[in-house]
């Protein structure tokens, strides 16, 4: 629990800077399947999240939160939102 307790001396700043202790264990306890989360280049909002529908033939089927698909990325689970050391991450973009 320290950490939420360092997190104090950036002020208003810190929820957009670490997760809660609360919010870093509904992450991790979160479903998620990396075979199927990806993100998706979007026009407006940059990346949005998306599911894999389905494969055939090269084609990917994507269902998004919005918006048309031209690129496709892998995912993170959730546990790497905001994440201090990068190198943890599997996937980089």
């Amino acid at each position: 629990a320290s950490g939420d307790a360092e997190m104090a001396v950036f002020g208003e700043a810190a929820p957009y800077l670490r997760k809660s202790e609360k919010e870093r264990i509904a992450a991790q306890n979160k479903p998620f399947d990396a075979k199927t989360s990806v993100f998706v280049v979007h026009a407006k909002e940059s990346f949005v999240k998306g599911t894999i529908q389905s494969r055939e033939s090269g084609k990917v089927t994507v269902k998004t939160e919005g918006g048309e698909v031209n690129q496709v990325f892998s995912m993170n689970p959730p546990k790497y939102d905001k994440i201090e050391d990068m190198a943890m991450m599997t996937h980089l973009h």
